[in-house]
């Protein structure tokens, strides 16, 4: 099935974090939170601003970003759970060269 989001909104797919932390616990599935991190897979055309000239998305399919906890809405698109939200609950974009240095 094909999805299109409306408006200002995207479509994300949680993107899976560590199962061990950084000690080496290991740790199990049920008292794992839900990622925070996400790959773009859709956008909307943008935001009409105050002239009524429609203002393009910041973020484009198939970046990396950083959302809030509690941010956007839950649907299942052909048995994946995947999440629409606004682009203004996306914190930040993240940059490959950020997990290089977070390895290091």
């Amino acid at each position: 099935m094909s999805f299109r989001p409306l408006h200002d909104r995207i479509l994300v797919r949680r993107v899976d974090t560590e199962e061990k932390t950084k000690g080496g616990i290991i740790i199990p599935d049920t008292a794992k939170e839900k990622p925070q991190e996400g790959e773009v897979l859709a956008v909307g055309a943008g935001a009409r601003n105050d002239a009524g000239q429609i203002q393009a998305l910041d973020v484009k399919v198939g970046d990396r970003i950083l959302f809030g906890k509690w941010s956007g809405t839950e649907i299942k698109i052909d048995g994946e759970e995947l999440l629409i939200m606004k682009e203004s609950d996306v914190m930040g974009i993240i940059d490959g060269q950020t997990e290089q240095m977070q390895a290091a």
